[in-house]
C-alpha cells in the first residue's frame, strides 16, 4: 500500500460564541482554526488527521509534509516517525500526520487504534476541562451545573496576577460542589504566548506557595505550574508539595519526556499526540510513565479530530485515570470543538467518554461542513 495523494483544508469553523482562552491571554477567539490532512491510498483506503491552527500558517507545513508523506507506505509507521522528526529540526511540528497513518493501518485490518496498540476499556472517565478565567462565583455555579451533567471531575483554570485570587477561585469551587468531586487546576505557565494581553508568570516560589495552599483544597494535581523545560525548577517543586505535579503538553519527541520523568519533574504525564509525540511515540512516553509508577492523562484541548486520537491512545494504556474533556459555553462546546466529524463526542451520564469502537479513529468526516468553512490547499 502506497500514499497517493494528501488532500488538506484549512479550516476557520465560526464559534457560537467568542471564546476566551487563558493560553493566550488578551486574544479572543471567533473560530475553531485547524488544518485537516487527509491521506488517500492506491487501495482506496484513506486517514485523516487535523492539526491546531492560529492564522494561516499552516499553508507552508503542507508544502514541507507532502514530500514526506507522498508515495510512502503507511504502515511503516517508525520511519514516518523519523521522517516527521527530520521535519521538526527545520521547525514544523508535524507529529499530528501520523494519526493519519494509524488510521489507515486500522481501517486496512478492521480495528480501532486502541485495539491494535494492545487493547483497553472501551469507555474512559472524563473531566471537564474549562478554558477560561471566570469570577469564583461564576465559576461555582457552572461547575454545579456540570456535576448535574454527569461529571465527577473538573480542571479549573487559575491565571490572576495576584496569588490570593487563585485560591479564592477554587476555595470557591470545593466549597460549592463538597468533597465528592475531583478538582484538578491548571496554571498555563507551560508555553506563554507574549504580546496580546497581560499575564502572571510564575516563580518557582509562587508554584510552591499555590500548591501548599491547594493541599489543603484536595487539589488533584497542579498543571503546568512552570515553564515547559524547567526540569529543575519542576523537580523542586514536585518534592516540595503532596500535590501531583502535571504537565508535557508542548513538551515534544521522546527525549524531552525522558528528562522530564527520569528527573523526578512529574507525577502525571500529559504528551498531546497531535502536539507533542504522534500515538506511536505516546506510547512509548505512556510506557516509560508506567515504568516509573506515573500517570499518564494527555492533553485533548485541539479540535475533534484531536481529541479523538487521544481517546484511542488513552484506552491503550494502563495508567490513564482521566480523559480531558474541554468545555467551556457557549463559545467551546462538543458541536463546534467536533465540527469535522458527522457526531460530536459526548460524555454520558455517569462522566464517561466512550471509545468509538469502528476501524481506525472510528469516526466519520463531514466534508460538506469542512469545505464550507475551508480553504484546499
Amino acid at each position: 500500500m502506497k500514499i497517493t495523494d494528501v488532500e488538506a483544508y484549512l479550516c476557520h469553523y465560526p464559534l457560537p460564541d467568542t471564546f476566551y482562552p487563558t493560553w493566550i491571554p488578551g486574544y479572543p477567539q471567533s473560530s475553531n482554526s485547524c488544518l485537516i490532512l487527509i491521506l488517500k491510498t492506491d487501495e482506496g483506503i484513506e486517514g485523516c488527521c487535523a492539526s491546531v491552527g492560529f492564522l494561516d500558517e499552516a499553508k507552508g507545513l503542507v508544502s514541507l509534509l507532502r514530500p514526506f508523506l507522498l508515495n510512502r507506505d503507511p504502515f511503516q509507521v517508525e520511519d514516518k516517525l523519523r521522517m516527521l522528526r527530520s521535519a521538526s529540526f527545520l521547525g514544523y511540528r508535524g507529529w499530528f500526520a501520523e494519526v493519519a497513518l494509524w488510521d489507515i493501518i486500522g481501517k486496512a485490518t478492521g480495528q480501532p487504534i486502541y485495539r491494535l496498540l494492545g487493547g483497553g476499556p472501551d469507555k474512559i472517565l472524563a473531566y471537564a476541562s474549562t478554558g477560561e478565567l471566570h469570577p469564583p462565583e461564576q465559576r461555582a455555579e457552572e461547575v454545579l451545573k456540570l456535576k448535574e451533567m454527569g461529571f465527577k471531575a473538573v480542571k479549573l483554570r487559575v491565571k490572576a496576577m495576584q496569588m490570593r485570587d487563585d485560591i479564592e477561585l477554587v476555595e470557591t469551587v470545593r466549597q460549592a460542589v463538597g468533597d465528592d468531586m475531583v478538582l484538578m487546576v491548571d496554571a498555563n505557565q507551560g508555553w506563554p504566548i507574549h504580546g496580546f494581553g497581560p499575564y502572571p508568570r510564575w516563580s518557582l516560589k509562587r508554584a510552591m506557595d499555590e500548591a501548599r495552599a491547594f493541599e489543603e483544597l484536595g487539589v488533584r494535581w497542579l498543571e503546568e505550574p512552570l515553564y515547559k523545560h524547567d526540569y529543575q525548577g519542576y523537580a523542586q517543586l514536585r518534592a516540595s508539595t503532596t500535590v501531583p505535579i502535571a504537565s508535557g503538553e508542548f513538551n515534544t519527541d521522546l527525549h524531552e519526556f525522558r528528562d522530564l520523568i527520569s528527573s523526578g519533574c512529574l507525577d502525571v504525564v500529559q504528551p498531546d499526540v497531535t502536539l507533542s509525540t504522534g500515538i506511536l511515540n505516546g506510547k512509548k512516553v505512556a510506557g516509560m510513565a508506567e515504568a516509573y509508577n506515573l500517570e499518564f492523562s494527555p492533553h485533548t484541548w485541539t479540535n475533534g479530530l484531536g481529541f479523538v486520537a487521544n481517546l484511542q491512545l488513552m484506552a491503550s494504556v494502563p495508567n490513564c485515570p482521566y480523559c480531558e474533556y474541554p468545555y467551556e459555553p457557549p463559545g467551546w462546546v462538543p458541536q463546534a470543538r467536533d465540527f469535522m466529524l458527522a457526531e460530536p463526542l459526548l460524555v454520558d451520564k455517569e462522566g464517561y467518554i466512550a471509545v468509538p469502537q469502528k476501524p481506525g479513529l472510528g469516526i466519520e468526516l463531514d466534508m460538506e461542513r469542512i469545505r464550507s468553512c475551508s480553504e484546499q490547499l
